[in-house]
Parts: structure tokens; C-alpha cells; sequence
């Protein structure tokens, strides 16, 4: 399909995700709005996961795959596909979570008629036999984001045409909060979707289940991408934190 641009590029890096990949990539199949392509990016994963997205890609010529020849974390993994991504907006899904068949012909829409230039929408957080709906507001800005990370990477959209090409910073979790800040910082705010449009699945083990790191990763980004003094750092910090347990707990009572 060369010389093709689609209205959205979906940016998913792949490590060690052979077990979730199908289900993952054909929720992007199975997309109301067809308009797409897929740019999985194999960070050098070590059970086939790259092998079994050139498989899928045969039979689907909207999906294209990078391999990575050394394990550069998540963050390039995400960058080498924006880099790499002709379409206008640019979309995020992981290998291991979902999106429901209608999200880009809502999210899609809603952008384009509210010249939004980041949006986002609720999603559903399944860990085990768990499951919870995750609000959102339905708009937040950059001084406000910085109080919560209220964004799923599984549901963020943002528009190339009006903040450009942007990039996570190359740090190992966090980077997609950043992004959103760097973003926030040329528009006056991020609109949101607040229907759940997408799953997202936290495993045991993986880096975002451990609270402890999930707070020092949250801290780190503060002071080091953000530049934010010690006291600013704690006291968005420490709002962050609340703000993240009252959502959890809005979930859990619904």
C-alpha cells in the first residue's frame, strides 16, 4: 500500500506479548472505523511475538512491523512507530490490552468536530477476576493532569496536524504521562470521551501493578522531565496519589 496515508496510525510495541498479540490486533480489526494502520514494533522479544505480527501483517496489509535488533524499553519501542507513522492521528494500544469496536468512530469524530488535540476516553481495568470501570473527566489541562494522570495510553488520540510529531522522553515508565504534558503545554486543554472504550489488563509482575514503583516512577518524572523543584514534585505528588485512590475507589462503588 505504498504511498497510502490513513486518517490514524496505531503505534503498539511488542515484548514478549505472543499469548495477548491476537486478541489485541484484532480488536483493531475489528474497528468500526477502518480508516487505520497498525505499526507493531518487536522489542527484540525472545518467544515469537515479532514472528507472529509478520504472520498477521501477510494477511492484513494495513499492519506493518519494525524489529527492534536490541531491547530498548517501551518508550522507543512507541517512538521508532510514531516516527514511522503517515497517518494525521496518532492512537496507542498495547499488546496485551483491548479496544472495543467502537472507539475510533467515536473518538475520531469527536476530535475532529471539537479541535481537540488530545483526547481520550474511560476504559475498563481488569486485573484477575477484577474488573473496573475508570472515569475520566471530560476535559483536563496541563496544571490539572499534573495533579492526576486521569489519561489511559490505551485510549489516548492526538493530532499530528496541530502539535506535530511528538515523543515520549526515554524513560522506562511514566514516559506516556509525559507525552500528554508535553502536549498540554501548546494546547489549552485535552478533551475526553467518558464511556469506557477500551480494556486494559494489569498482570501480576509487570511494572505498573507495583505501587512503590509506580510512585517512584511518578516522582522521577516530575523532577527529572518536568524540572519541578522538590516541594512542587511532593505536593503534586501527594494529589496525585489521592486523586488516583478516590478514582479507584469511585470504580469500586459503582
Amino acid at each position: 500500500m505504498s504511498g497510502w496515508a490513513p486518517t490514524v496510525s496505531v503505534v503498539m510495541p511488542l515484548w514478549r506479548a505472543r499469548e495477548t498479540l491476537g486478541a489485541a490486533i484484532a480488536s483493531v480489526q475489528a474497528q468500526d472505523f477502518t480508516d487505520w494502520e497498525l505499526i507493531a514494533v518487536d522489542d527484540a522479544s525472545d518467544d515469537g511475538s515479532g514472528d507472529m505480527a509478520e504472520a498477521l501483517a501477510e494477511h492484513d496489509p494495513r499492519i506493518r512491523v519494525i524489529r527492534q535488533a536490541t531491547r530498548g524499553g517501551a518508550a522507543r519501542a512507541r517512538n521508532a512507530a510514531i516516527e514511522a507513522a503517515r497517518g494525521r492521528y496518532i492512537a496507542f494500544l498495547d499488546a496485551d490490552d483491548l479496544w472495543l469496536p467502537e472507539k475510533l468512530a467515536l473518538q475520531i469524530p469527536f476530535m475532529e468536530e471539537t479541535g481537540t488535540a488530545l483526547s481520550y476516553a474511560g476504559f475498563w481495568r481488569v486485573s484477575g477476576n477484577r474488573r473496573l470501570c475508570i472515569e475520566v473527566p471530560p476535559r483536563v489541562t496541563y496544571r490539572q493532569l499534573l495533579h492526576g494522570h486521569v489519561i489511559g495510553c490505551v485510549t489516548a488520540v492526538y493530532d499530528t496536524e496541530q502539535v506535530g510529531k511528538v515523543l515520549m522522553p526515554d524513560i522506562r515508565m511514566r514516559h506516556d504521562f509525559a507525552l500528554w504534558l508535553d502536549i498540554l503545554r501548546q494546547v489549552d486543554c485535552a478533551r475526553g470521551l467518558t464511556m469506557p472504550l477500551a480494556v486494559h489488563h494489569r498482570r501480576d509482575g509487570s511494572l505498573s501493578s507495583s505501587l512503590p514503583r509506580r510512585t517512584l516512577a511518578t516522582w522521577r518524572m516530575y523532577r527529572d522531565v518536568e524540572g519541578l523543584g522538590r516541594a512542587a514534585s511532593a505536593r503534586y505528588l501527594l494529589s496525585h496519589l489521592a486523586n488516583r485512590a478516590a478514582a479507584v475507589t469511585r470504580a469500586r462503588l459503582r
